[in-house]
Parts: structure tokens; sequence; C-alpha cells
């Protein structure tokens, strides 16, 4: 049982800045690889970034060099400093974790929280 919990959206003004946060926790064997995807209106969702246990991490184009992502391995949670907001930017943001249960054979899986919305707009 991995419960996956976002945090941190709301309404930011274009050129303005977020910081998301989502905690994994539950009964977790071990984390793999972290991520953020979204969501815009009318759109299926795409990726925004992730990274490895490791720390190396990928950006999908249209966010590099504004957002940047990391996480806290002891506390099983990882970030999403968005900077430079743009209203195209506004979308529900998701969540997932690549993580094994303690109970499972398998090595992992992928949970997902419920989403944050950002809406960027003057």
């Amino acid at each position: 049982q991995v419960q996956v919990v976002e945090s941190g959206g709301g309404l930011v003004q274009p050129g303005g800045s977020l910081r998301l946060s989502c905690a994994a926790s539950g009964s977790i064997s071990s984390i793999n690889a972290m991520g953020w995807y979204r969501q815009a209106p009318g759109k299926q969702r795409g990726l925004v970034a992730t990274i490895t246990k490791g720390g190396s991490a990928n950006y999908a184009d249209s966010v590099k060099g504004r957002f940047t992502i990391s996480r806290d391995n002891a506390k099983n949670t990882v970030y999403l400093q968005m900077n430079s907001l743009k209203p195209e930017d506004t979308a529900v943001y998701y969540c997932n974790v690549d993580a094994r249960a303690t109970s499972v054979p398998y090595s992992g899986m992928n949970y997902w929280g419920k989403g944050t919305l950002v809406t960027v707009s003057s």
C-alpha cells in the first residue's frame, strides 16, 4: 500500500514561481525513479521532469531552464521548482513514483497522485 500526495499548486502571475512537493508514504521498501507530469485542458498528460534515485534529471524541452526537479530520499519526497511561469504551464500536475511495496515480490510499480492544479494567469 503506497500513497502519493502532491501539494503546492495555486494561482500565480506570468513570470512568477511555485514549488510543488510530492510525498510518498505507506508500506514502501524502496523508491526508484520519481517524476512530474502535467495535463493541460484539452490535452493529454505529458512528461515534465523525472529524476533517478541517484539524482539524474531529465526535462521536457518546454520547461528546460525554468523548472528544476529534486528529491529527498530520506523523506520519500520529490520537488518541482517552477520559475518564469508562463500561461501555457497551466495544468494539473501529477506526481509519479516508481516504488516497491514491502510485501510484494516484484521490484517496483508506478503510483500516481491525484494531482495539484497550477494556474498561470494575470
